[in-house]
């Protein structure tokens, strides 16, 4: 295994910082999303970058705000590459960046953990507004595909909750 220099570590954190394109409260890092950042010559770098879903409407919008966060930092030839495997899941969104979506007023997907491990017995969906387990699920999609509109019965609020993968 390859460690990376002290550059791919400075341009991975670069890309990572990109606020994504339909939830610009996280970052692409904190959604999991950056995969590998390589320099491949002393001017060139490849970033390579796993949607959420395979046909994400935002992954153009994402490569084209970090090949301009790159380009800003001085590297004149970015190469973004969509790569699918491994697939990403919500088990990659960070601690920090589970923390944010709550705070925003999104129920942070539970984690799955490992694959073939064992089932989450808590299947309750906490309100982001005031922490009940007494919610509804109104539509199975909402303002992206990968969010649920939830109502939540306590409080009456909507909101939306981020599906598990």
């Amino acid at each position: 295994m390859v460690t990376p220099t002290a550059l791919e570590a400075e341009l991975r954190a670069l890309a990572g910082a990109v606020p994504d394109p339909e939830l610009p409260v996280l970052t692409l890092a904190e959604l999991g999303v950056v995969r590998e950042v390589r320099l491949t010559a002393p001017d060139r770098v490849e970033v390579e970058l796993t949607p959420t879903y395979t046909g994400c409407p935002a992954v153009e919008a994402m490569s084209a705000d970090i090949e301009r966060a790159l380009h800003d930092h001085g590297i004149p030839e970015v190469e973004v590459r969509t790569v699918l495997s491994p697939p990403w899941t919500t088990d990659d969104i960070t601690a920090e960046g589970r923390r944010k979506l709550a705070e925003f007023g999104i129920a942070p997907p539970r984690p799955t953990g490992p694959a073939g491990g064992p089932v989450a017995v808590d299947l309750a969906i906490r309100c982001p507004h005031c922490g009940s387990t007494d919610t509804t699920l109104l539509s199975r999609f909402s303002s992206t595909a990968c969010k649920a509109l939830r109502r939540c019965e306590s409080c009456r609020e909507p909101f939306d909750h981020f599906k598990e993968l």
